[in-house]
């Protein structure tokens, strides 16, 4: 089309949401879909967005587009270790199995980057057990001497 009918303007559709227009912006001139606000998979992993282009000559007639933008997670989280239950001393002649400790770890992130692995290290009279996903128990696995060692960290 020539003249006004030649030139169109662009903007968000009624359709849009009240979250996508937070997020996005529309140039009038080119209809280039642009971000105003960092993206964040654990809050939104995907947006449509309804564009509208108009021409602005007399008998202007709308048309729309949906977009649909599809988020991409990315390992931005760290993984929450939550204490369940501890045992603050353990008895030298507790016996192989005793529970010292019961915890969780999870992660907020989706997929690959949401998967926890814990482990300790191998030197230490311990080990990790893992019935449930991303729940441990910390158990007795050597006998503990107080008189080698009176206390352990256990990171």
């Amino acid at each position: 089309d020539d003249g006004f009918n030649g030139e169109i303007t662009y903007s968000l559709g009624s359709h849009t949401s009240a979250r996508a227009r937070e997020m996005f912006e529309v140039d009038s001139k080119t209809g280039e879909i642009r971000l105003k606000e960092k993206l964040d998979y654990e809050e939104n992993n995907a947006f449509e967005i309804n564009v509208q282009a108009m021409n602005i000559g007399s008998d202007a007639f709308p048309e729309h587009c949906d977009v649909l933008v599809d988020i991409i997670d990315v390992n931005d989280n760290a993984p929450e270790v939550t204490l369940t239950s501890l045992s603050s001393t353990v008895s030298e002649d507790a016996p192989v199995g005793t529970v010292v400790a019961l915890f969780s770890a999870t992660d907020k992130d989706s997929e690959r980057n949401g998967q926890v692995q814990c482990e300790i290290e191998k030197k230490l009279p311990f080990k990790l057990d893992s019935s449930m996903k991303n729940y441990y128990e910390l158990l007795v696995q050597h006998p503990v001497d107080r008189e080698n060692a009176s206390l352990y960290d256990v990171t």
